[in-house]
This record gives C-alpha cells, structure tokens and sequence, in this order.
C-alpha cells in the first residue's frame, strides 16, 4: 500500500478512552423484563434436561430481549465496537449460569474453539500452570494481559467473581490507534501493513509452521481489520527460523504499546457484567490481579468466543488463521485435537475434549 492511500479512519469505533469515560452510552443494564425472559428460558431448557451444546434460540426463547441483542449485533460490527451488559443477577448455581450466558450468546453468534482440548465456554482464572513463553496463554494466569485480540469476530466475558485487587478491564480502539500512528508517525504506518511473523503458541493447524505471518492492519471491501497480538509477535522471535526485528520494526511495535495505553479505556468487572468485544477493531487486556486466598472466592469470568452472522470481509492473509474471510461465515478458533472442528455443531456430533465444563465449581 503507497504512502498517500493512508486516511484517517472515520468509525464510531474510532474513539479514545478519554472520550469513552464521559459516556454511558456503553453501560446498559438488564431490565427486569429481560431478567424475567432469560429466567423463562432458563426452566423452560432444565425442564427438558438438555446438554449445553443442544441449547440454541429455539430452546432458549426470549422474544423481547433478542430484539434488543440484535441492537447490539449491529452496534458491535458497526457502531463502537464494544457494550457492558450489566446486572445479570449472580443468584444462579454454576450450571445454570453457564446455561444462560450460553443461551444468550446463541443470539449473537456461534461458539468456536477456543483452544486445542476444544474448549468452547472458557473458564478464565488463574489456575497457576507453568508454561514457556511459547505456549502461554495469559488468561489463566494472574499477570496483566497486554492489548491483544482473540481468533474470532467477537469475544464476551461474563463477570462471576472479580479479583481482591486488580485484574481491571482494559479496551482500546484500533481504529484510534491507527488515526494517531498516522498523525504522529506517518514514517511508520506502512509497517503495521506489512507482514509479521507470529507464533501459533503450539495450536496450529496439522502440517503448518510454528509461526504464521499476517499484518496488524488490513482492509478488504472497505471493511478494516486490526487483528494483532503484539506478545504472539514477540513470541516468535525465540524461534530461530524468524527474522530478528528491524529497529524501525521495534520502534514501531514500541509507539503501539504507548499509544494503546494513552488512549485505552479502563473499568472494572462486577460480578454479572458481560462484556461484549469486536476483535476486528477493538484490543483488550487486564491489569494484574491478586486473588483472596479461598477457593471460592477467586477471580472467575466466563468466556464465549463468537463467530457472528453480520461479521465483515477479511484480508485473504486471514485465511490459514481464521479459516474463513468471506462477510458472514463460520470462522475462527483453535484446531482441536481430534481434528480441525471449530464450532459447536461438530462437537454435539462428538463429544470429546473439554468441551464442557457442566458440573464443574468454580
């Protein structure tokens, strides 16, 4: 891409963290009609004993509240890029609060992979594993997440427990990330087009490098993208098949890092928050938590990741990663052990991996 095709990008998505604290257009509580429909929904699925995995909008009727969810589809492919649904009442036993976070996520999407064992409804807590750098996976961990986006179109976190201290929400628009690189470092924005090699982190595709290359920022159909997890790129430098980073290329990963946290927007989980995240144009990460010592006391969120009917065109770059680039199609996820299954329909067909986690505490 030549230098003078580079523009400013005029979205809704395109705002900063400043601008965002002055709002509450992004908060939006859950009415008593809405929790009235969810609870309907919920007796109506246990009534029937069903499996997580057979429940979809059929089994989960909520005729006014899906309304609303079709609102915020919309707003989350092309308004902000982002919403806080809050208030949804933590009265529930963990089976059941998986079932209408599940419930709900039907009418927003598909569930997809979200790692090699076939995990589709993430427990996100610190389950204090060891990994090597090349293998880990920040979510659960106690450390602070740098901004970075996941393999799929869009990602929700439910609140169960927060933290003792820390472990606070963080967002930054790409899109504003992208405008101010332009302003203050035109030299620079054609490296975050180019192609970067990032590591797989262990869960690529049979038959494929350690490593894949993609860019940070791409367009297709008038549609931006900016996927990027910059530690995944960082990863791949301890492969020694990966070229080592040019000092502009460090420079320009360095104006990333300080630029997302100038304009980021911070805010803290409370138990039955769900936060909704469009990957394509929206990074997310956390600050460092510490935990209560009791067991049933620490830090968990629930994780959903979606691939959504509205969803935009992707570079063809996308296509070894994501699986599908085309507006609308099934894609992303991790390849599971059993074979290359990404969404929730190949695992009612088999159930195997940790696809479930019914039955489980917290």
């Amino acid at each position: 891409m030549n230098a003078h095709t580079f523009q400013p990008i005029a979205l809704p998505c395109a705002w900063t963290g400043a601008e965002m604290q002055k709002r509450t257009d992004w908060l939006r509580p859950f009415s008593a009609a809405e929790l009235q429909e969810i609870d309907a929904a919920l007796q109506s699925v246990k009534s029937r004993g069903l499996d997580l995995f057979d429940i979809t909008q059929a089994e989960f009727p909520l005729p006014e509240f899906s309304k609303a969810l079709a609102g915020i589809s919309q707003a989350l492919e092309s308004g902000r890029g982002m919403i806080m649904l809050r208030g949804l009442p933590m009265r529930y036993s963990p089976d059941d609060l998986r079932t209408v976070y599940w419930g709900i996520g039907t009418y927003l999407g598909t569930a997809v992979s979200q790692n090699k064992a076939g995990e589709m409804l993430g427990v996100v807590k610190d389950f204090q594993y060891g990994y090597s750098n090349t293998q880990r996976r920040g979510s659960k961990t106690n450390d602070g997440l740098q901004f970075h986006s996941d393999r799929c179109d869009v990602v929700g976190l439910l609140c169960v427990r927060k933290a003792k201290a820390g472990g606070a929400s963080r967002l930054v628009s790409a899109a504003a990330i992208h405008n101010e690189i332009l302003r203050r470092r035109p030299d620079l924005i054609h490296l975050f087009y180019d192609m970067w090699d990032h590591s797989w982190q262990g869960e690529e595709p049979p038959g494929s490098a350690r490593t894949m290359q993609r860019p940070i920022f791409s367009w297709r159909d008038g549609h931006f993208t900016g996927l990027f997890s910059p530690a995944y790129i960082w990863f791949a430098q301890e492969f020694p098949e990966v070229p080592r980073h040019t000092p502009q290329q460090i420079e320009a990963l360095k104006l990333f890092d300080a630029l997302a946290d100038e304009l980021a927007l911070d805010m803290h989980f409370e138990p039955g928050d769900i936060q909704l995240v469009n990957n394509h144009v929206m990074y997310h990460g956390r600050t460092q938590f510490e935990d209560f010592p009791e067991a049933d006391k620490k830090r968990v969120l629930l994780r959903l990741w979606l691939s959504v009917p509205g969803s935009r065109p992707m570079s063809p770059v996308y296509k070894e990663v994501f699986g599908g680039i085309e507006a609308g199609e099934l894609r992303g996820g991790v390849p599971c052990k059993e074979g290359w299954w990404r969404d929730v329909t190949q695992f009612r067909k088999n159930r195997t991996g940790v696809h479930a986690t019914q039955g489980l505490s917290w």
